[in-house]
């Protein structure tokens, strides 16, 4: 049977990127991109677009019996610090667009589904370093409370329907082809882009800040790899740890400056800094590593060269 993917949320900051790679692998026919509104971009004009409300059921469900859609890769959300201003509406966006999917998936009108978590599940009572697969979580965002609410959903339809949902929990991801989208960590893309642009950065976060990160291929490519993985391999239902590097915004800095000597950085800590000081330094993603042999290869020199190099 052919595979059918369904990306709903295509054109946000990890959207973007999987699209084009899950075309590359599947084919421009058999990978359709959707979001809430039509932009101008490349996965827009290159392949198969549709306009969907992640909130609208029926729209889902009509487009999965259009193009006879076998995976879904629900990747429409509200971010953290966006998330914090409309608390209201991200509950509504990241758990009923959730419930859509799994309770298609229920119903046996789909194969797989996608549905990324994030280190917002875990929260200040968290260990901090080396943060384990099973640990304290009381998440003290809107973002985390809906992502580990829906940890739990994935788990419970799994084990009561035996619906096949995978899900990671995304460190901050660095990429060079969408512009920072309203997160925790998006300093570390904007950095980049303000070093080149005037040689100067004013960080929201703390010099001394250390966070989970990932480069965008990686984090691609743990997501196709989950997907591909056999079934009996993947484990953990809720979600999987997942680890790249760990660095504070100081430490980006110094690396910035080994290509743009010039470069200064200054710190005026704003209301994500109390988010980011919930969330963990260092992830132990182990059982990621046993289970389906994830392993990232983009560590931080090699990542400020690839993301220097394309911005220029």
């Amino acid at each position: 049977m052919t595979t059918k993917i369904l990306i709903i949320g295509a054109c946000g900051q990890i959207g973007t990127e999987l699209t084009t790679k899950l075309r590359s692998i599947y084919g421009n026919d058999n990978v359709i991109a959707s979001d809430i509104r039509k932009l101008n971009s490349d996965i827009v004009n290159n392949g198969i677009f549709e306009v969907v409300n992640a909130l609208d059921y029926n729209q889902i469900e009509h487009l999965i019996e259009k193009y006879h859609i076998t995976d879904v890769y629900l990747m429409a959300a509200l971010l953290s610090a966006t998330a914090e201003k409309n608390p209201a509406f991200a509950w509504d966006l990241n758990m009923n667009s959730l419930f859509h999917v799994l309770n298609l998936a229920k119903a046996g009108k789909i194969k797989k589904i996608f549905w990324p978590s994030s280190i917002a599940v875990f929260g200040p009572t968290t260990p901090r370093d080396n943060t384990p697969q099973y640990t304290i979580m009381e998440p003290s965002t809107v973002y985390g409370i809906s992502k580990q609410t829906g940890e739990r959903w994935c788990e419970y339809y799994h084990n009561q329907y035996g619906v096949d949902v995978r899900s990671i929990r995304y460190p901050g991801l660095i990429s060079w082809t969408t512009e920072p989208g309203g997160g925790t960590t998006d300093y570390a893309v904007d950095i980049y882009h303000k070093a080149l642009e005037n040689g100067t950065f004013e960080c929201f976060l703390s010099e001394e800040t250390k966070l989970p990160m990932m480069y965008m291929d990686d984090a691609i490519r743990a997501t196709v790899e989950i997907m591909q993985a056999n079934a009996d391999d993947v484990k953990i239902r809720s979600s999987y740890n997942l680890s790249g590097i760990s660095f504070t915004p100081a430490e980006i800095a110094d690396e910035i400056k080994k290509h743009i000597p010039d470069f200064t950085i200054s710190y005026k800590p704003d209301f994500r800094q109390k988010i980011a000081d919930s969330w963990p330094a260092s992830i132990d993603d182990s059982s990621a590593r046993k289970d389906w042999g994830w392993k990232h290869d983009f560590e931080m020199d090699s990542m400020t060269k690839v993301m220097l190099d394309n911005l220029r």
